[in-house]
């Protein structure tokens, strides 16, 4: 299949999410077709993607995801910035790091509750409408990940906790337990 192909060219092993959907791997693409439609020509960067990401996974309490986005986060900030961004801290984020975290967390967990201050804080922070939807998409999109993985019993892989930073390992006490 060539999703365990992938998995193992690129990582090694084969992931527990790529087989959760072994069933569907032409799902697993278009989700992955989907994704990166959104970020390619984005004016989110890879930081704000790695914020969005990694605090919807704190908000949902998805282990899966914190351990693999807060490493991403870890890269492109810190390990203490990424391990409180997956406590649901925002401490060490710049205004706009704060307003993405907050809204990432609102969406993946009440999306109805979002108001139009919501909105415009984002938009206080620099982000024009379109910044907001890519966002608000991406966030979307990976609760609908989440959710099938987590649903599906997808524990992390153990080599993805073992190569995370100390911190985010610590800051991940949610969700399932490396398998």
């Amino acid at each position: 299949m060539r999703a365990y192909e992938a998995d193992l060219e690129s990582d090694g092993y084969v992931g527990n999410l790529t087989r959760v959907w072994c069933w569907r791997p032409d799902v697993l693409e278009a989700f992955a077709s989907l994704r990166a439609l959104l970020t390619s020509g984005s004016t989110l960067d890879a930081r704000d993607c790695a914020i969005l990401v990694a605090a919807a996974a704190s908000a949902l309490g998805d282990s899966y995801c914190a351990l693999a986005w807060g490493t991403r986060l870890a890269s492109l900030t810190d390990e203490r910035t990424a391990a409180k961004v997956l406590r649901g801290e925002t401490q060490g984020l710049d205004d706009r790091g704060r307003a993405l975290a907050r809204w990432a967390g609102q969406v993946a967990r009440d999306p109805g509750a979002t108001a139009a201050a919501d909105v415009d804080s984002l938009r206080s922070v620099g982000l024009d409408d379109r910044a907001i939807f890519e966002a608000t998409a991406l966030v979307a999109l990976r609760v609908a990940f989440a959710a099938v993985n987590d649903s599906l019993g997808a524990a992390p892989d153990v080599q993805l906790a073992e190569e995370a930073p100390r911190a985010v390992r610590e800051a991940v006490t949610y969700g399932r337990a490396p398998a």
